[in-house]
């Protein structure tokens, strides 16, 4: 028996909503990734494209561009523009991590190698480059190309900030905003921008991206120690073991005391990990509500998507990206 709509997921409402808008930009997508001369190109491409992601960052862009009555066809270039920047990101992501799995699947630089993945990374982002300048928006161009300088700058920053015990949370949302919100808010901001919305509603669709995707980053750090290894698609513990401080190990290493502390330095500062090492951080966690205060900070930002809303005009997709925000919180439990 096929669900009903109120009982689906509300990406899986939006992209039923959004299917034809979508299916030209899979079309669009598979026919810029292609090369005459580097059949590696495509391969490498098609194994992360096509591995079941949830296209919710395009989502957001046709979403945005039908909220504010887009009838134009440019919001399908944005929105493919959005996915190869977001596949290049993850291209150079599992590379710089040393990943072995992504979207459950092995990651590219296993199944190639590193190279292979930096340089088609790169070919993705100028493919996204081409496909913006297509709109002849020159600001959906200053956007999109802030937003990749944006991402790149956040992973610089997780770089020196990730083993760095004096990292606070200040230092973590700047890390975030660049690594996953400036996307989520590029892609919300364009598809307003290209349907000329006043700059009130421009200015409400770059803060819900914004806060989503920071609500959306915060609970993939806290999955990270609570989640199922099967539904978020990489091990459990990954951030720990790649001594990436999130927010719940900020949390705790603010709380701990001194024997707590030399834990954290030797296990995150110097890389000293020992068997049992994950077990007792994932106790610490618990010891002082890291994990908990985590989740309630996920979810005020939540709230704050969903109140940006207020300044868009109603539609029915304006519902779905309310439930959406509901939705990425509601993954803690």
């Amino acid at each position: 028996m096929p669900k009903s709509q109120n009982s689906q997921k509300p990406h899986d409402r939006m992209a039923a909503f959004l299917a034809d808008d979508l299916a030209a930009v899979n079309k669009l997508i598979r026919t810029r990734m292609a090369s005459e001369h580097a059949p590696r190109i495509p391969e490498v491409t098609a194994h992360l494209v096509e591995a079941g992601g949830k296209r919710l960052r395009p989502m957001l862009t046709l979403a945005a561009a039908h909220m504010c009555g887009y009838e134009g066809p440019y919001h399908i270039n944005l929105a493919a523009t959005v996915e190869f920047i977001h596949t290049a990101t993850l291209l150079h992501d599992d590379v710089v991590d040393e990943s072995a799995q992504r979207r459950g699947r092995p990651t590219a630089n296993l199944l190639w190698d590193n190279k292979s993945s930096v340089l088609v990374g790169d070919y993705l982002f100028a493919r996204s480059f081409q496909l913006m300048t297509e709109t002849g928006s020159l600001r959906v161009l200053d956007i999109l190309s802030n937003a990749s300088a944006t991402i790149a700058e956040g992973e610089v920053l997780q770089l020196t900030a990730s083993q760095d015990l004096a990292t606070n949370e200040d230092v973590y949302l700047k890390v975030v905003r660049g690594k996953t919100a400036a996307l989520f808010s590029a892609a919300m901001e364009v598809g307003g921008v290209i349907a000329d919305a006043p700059e009130a509603q421009v200015r409400a669709l770059f803060e819900y991206g914004d806060a989503l995707g920071i609500a959306f980053q915060i609970v993939d750090d806290l999955l990270d120690f609570q989640g199922d290894a099967g539904a978020i698609g990489k091990n459990i513990g990954d951030d720990f073991r790649e001594r990436k401080l999130t927010m719940p190990l900020i949390k705790a290493v603010a709380r701990a005391d001194a024997e707590e502390r030399d834990f954290w330095v030797r296990t995150i500062e110097k890389g000293k990990q020992t068997d049992g090492d994950l077990e007792t951080a994932v106790a610490l966690l618990h010891k002082h509500d890291a994990l908990t205060d985590t989740g309630v900070a996920a979810r005020a930002w939540a709230t704050k998507a969903k109140s940006a809303l207020s300044q868009v005009p109603d539609h029915a997709v304006k519902q779905m990206l309310v439930d959406l925000a509901d939705y990425v919180v509601e993954r803690i439990n």
